[in-house]
């Protein structure tokens, strides 16, 4: 039977697979991200409708920590399946601390140095400038740090069940769920 990503890459144009098998690692991590980022988004905002009204840096702060917390989970099970090191919760939260500030650093700027927040200025716009700086260019901007800090420093040990891009295992299927055909693993190139 099929896994979850084997259907779903059935279902996705021809044309379109190679690639998403070749960038598999950032395809995952852009899904565990866009997952992480609707858990931040709806925690943000809970947090910033009741008990955080007045303190939208802390509500973005403490929502972008519980998504970070599953954000490890996921990337480190699914996205870049590391082998576990002993060193790799600290790396992970030393490198997440820094993307956190990243995240946050844009709604600083807009609140206090550009005072885009009440009375200088509307609810609504405050609202809007809120959500860009924060939620959009700072998860932007965090998004790219941590991907690239990640594959750097934290999981830089890849499991060796996973085998080869493009290798097929028994059921003709490869690493990510595509179908591999002889022209992606060379079969067939000078065999004689």
């Amino acid at each position: 039977m099929p896994s979850l990503t084997q259907r779903v890459l059935a279902r996705v144009p021809e044309r379109v697979r190679p690639l998403l098998v070749r960038h598999r690692q950032l395809v995952k991590f852009l899904l565990v991200g866009s997952g992480c980022f609707a858990l931040t988004l709806l925690m943000n905002y809970a947090l910033r409708l009741t008990v955080l009204e007045h303190k939208p840096v802390v509500a973005l702060t403490v929502a972008t920590v519980a998504g970070t917390a599953v954000s490890y989970v996921l990337n480190r099970r699914w996205s870049f399946r590391s082998s576990w090191r002993r060193r790799e919760p600290l790396l992970f939260l030393l490198v997440s601390a820094l993307a956190i500030a990243v995240n946050v650093l844009p709604l600083i700027v807009s609140r206090y140095l550009f005072e885009l927040r009440e009375p200088r200025v509307g609810p609504v716009t405050q609202e809007v400038a809120d959500f860009l700086s924060g939620m959009v260019l700072g998860t932007f901007a965090a998004m790219l740090f941590r991907f690239w800090a990640m594959r750097r420093w934290v999981f830089t040990r890849v499991e060796q069940s996973l085998g080869t891009t493009g290798a097929a295992g028994p059921d003709g299927w490869g690493v990510l769920g595509a179908p591999v055909t002889p022209a992606e693993t060379g079969a067939g190139e000078g065999d004689a």
